[in-house]
């Protein structure tokens, strides 16, 4: 059964990679016998070897060996096809029409490419629309969060499309080997892919097929892939055919058939949700449950505990709209807070941090303590992403030592700061309880007044929360309708006041969360998803 092959003598021996595991039964009244199969990459001639190794005889590996291409047609089943200027080598995965494989550039650098192999015989009418789409998409978009179409080739069997390689794997494995995402991971993630789906929007290119499998990692570098089903759509065109994968499958494409670009903005919801929770909102034990679920009225809700941050609620509850014109539109989700697109990771964030900090450093210079405060922090909100896009460490490590210098300033100031507002908030007290007094017609304007009351209050005593915070902005809410319909006079003229010192010390705190968060990233001396990257490395 065993070939000896003098393999060492002949050739380089490059390496030997792992593909997968199999069971293979040698005849019919034999058991199965568990297998690896191997690729055996070779230095001269440029070929390959398929090999079948018994898992006990690896040490031997070069000595005896089982020539895949003396076994007919399994080595059929496993060899991957030949293509003139690239080496092909494990099989990373394959769908219904198409096998994506690494592969390697025959020149001296060996470029590592991914390469979809598209079986023409397996082409439909529509497959082939989809095919040649995805090629003229791919074609014409260049974006650092988009997959690279390199080239493309065919034979008389087979369309290669020769992608970039990324190294990180699928997102989808990713959170599985995390089980959950912090926040800020998330976070950061989905900035990406809001700037890669801005980028399509803006193209009127709808992707109609996003999922963690569909997106890749390069390093802690997000990327769009698999544009097998994606269209051009302006947003008011209207498709019917269905597309997608029915876990981050919009409601309308089932149970309307008829949808439209906003279908994009769901998916992104349900990626979001798994990464923060495990899980899609959808997940199924069966396909009857899974379409019971898409087809029911009730509303998405958050897992029980839930805890996360008040915008990536707001966020994720309006991406999950069942109701296309109930949910996010496109434009508001590039503005929403939590997406933040303005501070995220880019090539333009270190000046933009730079022309703040030199305004900041101009107020302190001139004694404006508080607008001092406020550039310096709008400037690290700036710094902390122009180090994460940095990537010569020299550099990346004077910046943080730069970093850490306005923080230590920003802290100074806050304590100044903090000192004026505590006299300024005393010397305004008898107004803040005279419009108390006022108020107690009004049950709803003194509950509101009473919710702020407890948000200074728990601010005084050090807690500089989102809680806080989010006390802060739900009694500004109710305190702005009720300014609206307020006649004027003396109550009015109070609750004005009142609104504009409320919104000052939000806007504070809001401010002192991000330096603390800011200070937290430099302190660590840590990039939250190039940390959350390699660790998710070692796990697999």
């Amino acid at each position: 059964m065993y070939v000896t092959l003098n393999i060492i003598n002949k050739y380089r021996i490059l390496g030997v990679r792992f593909r997968h595991r199999c069971d293979v039964t040698t005849s019919p009244w034999r058991p199965p016998v568990d297998i690896i199969v191997y690729t055996l990459v070779l230095k001269e001639p440029n070929t390959r070897q398929e090999l079948l190794v018994e898992p006990l005889r690896l040490p031997n590996l070069a000595k005896e060996v089982l020539d895949v291409t003396r076994r007919g047609n399994m080595a059929s089943s496993f060899a991957p096809p030949r293509l003139v200027d690239f080496l092909l080598t494990e099989k990373l995965g394959s769908g219904t029409y198409a096998t994506v494989y690494k592969a390697y550039r025959k020149t001296d650098n060996r470029e590592a490419v991914a390469v979809k192999v598209v079986s023409k015989k397996s082409l439909n009418k529509s497959s082939m629309e989809n095919l040649l789409t995805e090629i003229e998409i791919l074609k014409t978009v260049r974006h650092p969060h988009i997959v690279q179409l390199k080239d493309f080739q065919w034979d008389s069997e087979n369309i290669y499309l020769i992608l970039e390689w990324c190294s990180g794997g699928d997102l989808s494995r990713f959170i599985r080997s995390r089980r959950i995402l912090p926040e800020r991971v998330a976070r950061l993630f989905l900035q990406q892919m809001a700037c890669a789906l801005k980028f399509l929007h803006e193209r009127n290119i709808s992707h109609l097929d996003l999922k963690p499998q569909n997106i890749l990692l390069s390093g802690n570098v997000l990327k769009l892939a698999d544009f097998g089903f994606a269209q051009y759509m302006s947003p008011w065109d209207e498709q019917s055919s269905l597309r997608g994968s029915p876990l981050y499958m919009a409601p309308e494409i089932v149970c309307r058939r008829q949808y439209d670009a906003r279908v994009d903005l769901w998916s992104v919801g349900v990626i979001l949700y798994e990464a923060l929770f495990g899980r899609a909102p959808f997940a199924s034990r069966s396909y009857a449950e899974l379409e019971d679920k898409i087809r029911s009225d009730k509303p998405i809700e958050l897992p029980a505990g839930a805890r996360v941050s008040r915008d990536c609620r707001d966020l994720l509850l309006r991406l999950l709209e069942r109701d296309p014109d109930s949910r996010i539109s496109f434009d508001e989700f590039f503005l929403h807070p939590f997406v933040d697109l303005e501070h995220m990771a880019s090539s333009e964030s270190l000046d933009k941090a730079k022309e703040l900090v030199l305004r900041a450093v101009q107020k302190d210079q001139e004694g404006e303590k508080a607008a001092a405060l406020s550039l310096y922090c709008s400037a690290l909100e700036h710094f902390v992403p122009a180090i994460h896009y940095e990537t010569d460490r020299p550099r990346k490590e004077a910046l943080r030592q730069k970093v850490k210098q306005y923080v230590s300033r920003a802290e100074e100031l806050k304590a100044l700061v903090a000192s004026d507002n505590k006299i300024s908030f005393e010397k305004a007290q008898s107004a803040r309880d005279i419009l108390r007094e006022m108020s107690r017609d009004q049950p709803r304007l003194l509950a509101a007044l009473e919710l702020a009351a407890s948000a200074i209050a728990k601010e005084t005593c050090g807690m500089e929360d989102y809680e806080t915070l989010d006390m802060y902005q739900q009694s500004l809410g109710e305190l702005l309708l009720a300014l609206a319909a307020e006649p004027q006079g003396r109550r009015r003229e109070l609750l004005h006041n009142e609104i504009k010192s409320l919104m000052s010390r939000a806007e504070y705190l809001k401010k002192q969360i991000k330096m603390r968060e800011t200070q937290t990233d430099v302190s660590l001396d840590k990039d939250p998803v190039a940390e959350s990257v390699r660790m998710s490395c070692c796990l697999q």
